[in-house]
C-alpha cells in the first residue's frame, strides 16, 4: 500500500493519428494542464506525449523525438528553463522548437530567450492560441513575438 513510484519510465503516448501534423512533447507537473494540452492538440492532429517535469522529458526527448516541446517552468526536480538550457546544450535536440507555457513573467521571459527558448504562452490560455503557437513551431514558421504575453503576436491577440 505504501508503494513507491518504481514502475519504469514508459512515455504516455495519446492515440495514433493518422496522418498527424506532428508530435508534441507537454511538460507540464500539472496533470490536469498536461490533459488540457494534450485534448486540445489531439483535435487538431497531433500525436501528443507528456512528462510531468523537465528529468522526465530529458529521459523521453530522444526515444520519442517530437515536432515541438511546450515546457512549464515551475516544476520539480528540473525546471522548465533549466529544461531549454540543456535541450539547447545538446547537439541532437538544439533545432528542437520549445515554447514555454507558463505565468510568463518578466523573469521567465528574460530567462526563457537567454536558454533559447522559441516562443511563449501566458497562463492562463485559449486553447486556439496553443494550437496556432504549436502549429506555427511544427511548420517552422517565424516564431510569434517574445514579448511574453501574447503568443501569435499581438495583432493576433484577443486581449489587444
Amino acid at each position: 500500500m505504501g508503494k513507491t513510484r518504481t514502475q519504469p519510465l514508459r512515455p504516455a503516448y495519446s492515440r495514433s493519428v493518422s496522418g498527424a501534423c506532428g508530435r508534441v512533447l507537454v511538460v507540464d507537473d500539472n496533470k490536469v494542464i498536461r490533459q488540457l494540452i494534450r485534448v486540445n492538440l489531439e483535435l487538431e492532429g497531433f500525436e501528443v506525449v507528456t512528462a510531468a517535469d523537465g528529468v522526465e522529458c530529458l529521459d523521453l526527448v530522444h526515444r520519442v523525438c517530437p515536432d515541438v516541446i511546450t515546457l512549464d517552468v515551475v516544476m520539480p526536480r528540473l525546471d522548465g528553463l533549466q529544461t531549454a538550457t540543456r535541450l539547447r546544450s545538446d547537439p541532437r535536440t538544439r533545432h528542437l522548437p520549445v515554447a514555454i507555457v507558463s505565468a510568463c513573467t518578466q523573469y521567465e521571459v528574460d530567462n526563457g530567450v537567454a536558454a533559447g527558448v522559441d516562443a511563449f504562452l501566458a497562463k492562463p490560455f485559449e486553447p486556439s492560441e496553443l494550437v496556432r503557437l504549436v502549429l506555427q513551431l511544427a511548420n517552422r514558421q517565424d516564431p510569434p513575438s517574445l514579448d511574453g504575453r501574447q503568443s501569435a503576436g499581438k495583432a493576433e491577440s484577443a486581449a489587444g
